[in-house]
């Protein structure tokens, strides 16, 4: 097993982690894009990492099931296809029921009809989905939102009004809130801008006691990690979230790359609540 970036944390620590894992082509023209190449780095990846959620952008109904059975069965997988019928590319939010209990969680189209499976409205082609999940960390009786979802990459149009419905949401739902997910934009787009708006939320990266990996863009294709490219990937939550640690992830097990963007990672401390 490769060495942890972040790996197991403890209480109060709560490690978070959004990842692309680039859907499975058929056929993939490139030896790097074919599942069966990169599964076995995807779990490998998981199993050192550990973290207590893991929000998973382009999984299509195999490879979540191969994501579930790296992380273990005490996780529990929450959301399913964008599509009208609920198949296709999912949004997976796992968490891990040892630590953390469920207290409710949905999904969302990101479009005027928000509880329309399917439906989109904002100029993306495709249909745009959030998994939005209310948990209670057992350790520490903190209540608190998790958000996992991937933004159009056509858009930009469809990426700022998503920006502003999660706002919204998180607004609503007025607790400590963490959203993650590719967001197919750079830090100072309109997107973010609109996301980031009335300091509602804050980004992970900005606010972190320590950075433990230089600021890499998140969509390297495969290649060797570089700064000064796009972080595209991204962690940000509310202001009453510390966060400890975060870091981008470029590992490579026994030599692969388990996908085309490198997983976001962050150690969070949530609020505690009345025990």
């Amino acid at each position: 097993m490769s060495t942890a970036l972040i790996g197991p944390v403890a209480p109060p620590g709560l490690h978070v982690m959004t990842f692309n894992i680039r859907r499975r082509l058929t056929p993939a023209l490139r030896r790097v894009d074919r599942w069966s190449y990169r599964r076995g780095a995807v779990a490998a990846l998981l199993e050192t990492e550990r973290p207590h959620i893991l929000g998973v952008q382009e999984a299509l109904p195999d490879q979540a099931r191969d994501v579930h059975t790296a992380l273990g069965a005490r996780y529990v997988a929450l959301g399913h296809g964008r599509r009208r019928d609920g198949g296709g590319e999912a949004c997976l939010l796992f968490f891990d029921a040892d630590r953390l209990e469920l207290e409710d969680w949905r999904q969302i189209a990101l479009s005027d009809s928000p509880d329309e499976p399917g439906s989109s409205s904002w100029g993306n082609r495709v249909p745009r989905i959030a998994v939005i999940a209310r948990l209670r960390d057992r350790a520490t009786s903190a209540v608190f939102v998790v958000v996992n979802t991937h933004f159009d990459h056509l858009s930009r149009q469809a990426r700022r009004r998503s920006a502003e419905a999660l706002r919204r949401v998180v607004g609503e739902e007025a607790r400590p809130s963490v959203v993650m997910g590719d967001l197919n934009t750079g830090e100072g787009s309109l997107p973010i801008r609109e996301l980031l708006r009335d300091a509602v939320l804050r980004d992970a990266w900005a606010a972190a006691a320590d950075r433990a990996t230089p600021e890499w863009g998140t969509f390297p294709n495969y290649r060797e990690p570089c700064a000064g490219r796009k972080r595209i990937d991204w962690i940000v939550v509310t202001g009453d979230i510390e966060v400890e640690r975060i870091a981008i992830n470029p590992s490579a097990p026994a030599g692969r790359r388990p996908s085309d963007h490198l997983p976001v990672q962050a150690v969070l401390r949530i609020p505690e609540g009345e025990r």
